[in-house]
Parts: C-alpha cells; structure tokens; sequence
C-alpha cells in the first residue's frame, strides 16, 4: 500500500505564494504578448485582400477568389522573374546558413585568448556594423569600390596592378558572394554574443580534468567547447531556417542596381516591386501568404532534424 503523503504546514503555506509570483510573472508578460499580437498576428488580417481584386486608391476592389494566385502562375512573365526572385533568395539564404559556424568559431577563439583587453576591444569592434544601417554600409563600400572614385581602385592602379577601374559594384559576377561576405562582416561579432554567453556556462572542472588528463588546446576545443555550444547552435539554425525565405530588403535595396538586378532581386524585393511600384497588392500579399507558409513548413523540418541529430527538439 502507498504510504498517505502528509503535507506539512511550511509547504501549505507556500501555495498561495508560488501562485502569488506565477501571476505577478504572467502580469510582466502581457504586454509582450500584446506587443507581439499586435505586430506578428494583427496583420494577418490583410492577407484577405489576396483575394480581392485590390488596388490602391480604388474604392471597390470586387472578391476574385484564387485568381490572384491563377494569374501568378499563368502570367509567363511574371512567373519567371518570381522563379528568379526565389532563385535568388534560396541561394543567398544557403549560403547564409553555411556560414553560420563561423560566428561560433570566432567566439571559440577569441574566447581562448587569455588578454581580456584585447578581447573586449575586439569583441567591442566587431559587434558595432551590427548597429551600422545597410545604406552606411553601402556608402562605405561605394568609396572604397566604385570604378573611378574608389580608393581600392586608386590604389590598384597606382601601384599597376590594373590600368582601368575594376566594377566591383557595378557587375553581376559573383553578387551573391560578396553580399553574403559584406552580411558576414555586419553580423559576426553580433551572432557571436549567443556563444559568449553559451561559453560561460560550460563547466570549468571538465576543462580541468581534460588539462589532467594530458589533452592539449585543440583537445579540449573539440571534445569539450564544441560539444558545449551545440544547443545554441541548433536554436540559433532553427531561427534562421525560419528565416530561410527572409533574406531582408535593406541590404538588396541598398546594393542593387542595372547590373546586377537579375541576381539581387529576392522574393523581398520582388515584393515591394509589385505592390507599391507596379500598385498590385493583391499579388504582393498573394506572394507574402506563400512566403509565409514555406517558412512555416521549414522550421518544423528544422526542429525535426534537431530532434534527428540531438535527440531532442528546440520547442
């Protein structure tokens, strides 16, 4: 027979308490919820003029069911320069999520130097093109590489390594490349906070019995540090595959131009083209729910495959 569980006098009066602090906390959390509503959840109630014949400025936009949808995939024009757009946004996305190790091996690195000024100073520097707006960075990358003012290119002939400017900017040859290397220049010292933090919470003791045990530097890095930041590596994959298709406007606004439209143009871009430059919101937001969906369905295929490859899920 199971003994009869008798609760005590202290943990009667707890009750109340605990109860007490789980509202006060649910109180902290309602205006984020609210925030988050009103930012992430409230507009979806446009996506109802997809299937309406919407345009700005018209007082009636009749319903019209699927045919935004019909008239995307029919209209061979506007099909092809969408492939294209997704094209684009695949690919820069890909070679997002490649480079995604890098900002933990930088944070493993700079963590291994024992100089603490040194490290801030570095960390302090690599972390500021995070607040730095795409159209400065494009400025900046304008003086340095533009064929006639750029002082890249002053150098280069100055020296005689070229006789006329090179278009650094100005040319469709490996566009998504160098956005992905300005990105990874912009984000790196951002992304590695998560694996500062990650970093600090890994038991020391392991590092000292490792260090007992005869393993060098590189040992304990691979056995120990590696293993230790695989759980905000995986949480930090899973956001960015929810993020797949969501490469960003700002930085293909701030680089495009005629020359390598073709390959900046992403679904983003795409977007804002047909909905306020060609006055067509119907097919934008139609772009917008089926932008929305893929990256629905790829964040759970990522969860799936963290739950694969860990043996646990990120939610």
């Amino acid at each position: 027979m199971k003994k009869a569980s008798h609760a005590t006098p202290e943990s009667l009066h707890k009750i109340p308490l605990i109860k007490q602090q789980g509202f006060r906390y649910f109180l902290m959390l309602v205006p984020f919820i609210v925030l988050i509503f009103l930012i992430s959840y409230l507009p979806l109630y446009s996506w109802r003029l997809a299937f309406f014949d919407f345009r700005w400025g018209r007082p009636e936009n009749p319903f019209v069911g699927f045919d935004v949808f019909r008239n995307l995939i029919n209209n061979r024009f506007q099909l092809e320069e969408l492939m294209q757009a997704v094209i684009n946004t695949f690919a820069l996305s890909i070679l997002n999520v490649l480079v995604m190790p890098l900002p933990m091996f930088f944070a493993i690195f700079l963590w291994e130097i024992k100089f603490a000024p040194f490290r801030k100073i570095v960390q302090t520097l690599t972390t500021i093109p995070h607040f730095i707006s795409w159209v400065l960075v494009f400025a900046v990358a304008s003086s340095a590489f533009t064929v006639d003012d750029g002082f890249v290119n002053r150098f280069l002939m100055r020296i005689g390594a070229i006789d006329t400017g090179i278009a650094f900017l100005q040319s469709d040859q490996h566009v998504w490349l160098t956005m992905i290397a300005w990105n990874l220049w912009k984000t790196m010292g951002w992304s590695a906070i998560v694996y500062f933090a990650a970093l600090s919470g890994i038991d020391q003791e392991q590092y000292d019995a490792a260090e007992v045990d005869g393993a060098g530097r590189w040992a304990r890095i691979r056995h120990i540090t590696i293993p230790g930041l695989m759980d905000a590596f995986f949480v930090l994959f899973v956001l960015n595959v929810a993020n797949f298709i969501n490469f960003g406007l700002e930085q293909p606004m701030a680089f495009i131009n005629v020359m390598n439209r073709r390959y900046m143009t992403t679904i983003d871009v795409f977007t804002v083209a047909h909905g306020i430059e060609g006055r067509n919101a119907s097919m934008a937001i139609a772009v917008g729910i089926l932008k929305s969906l893929i990256s629905l369905i790829m964040v759970f295929s990522a969860n799936l495959l963290s739950k694969k490859v860990r043996g646990k899920s990120v939610f």
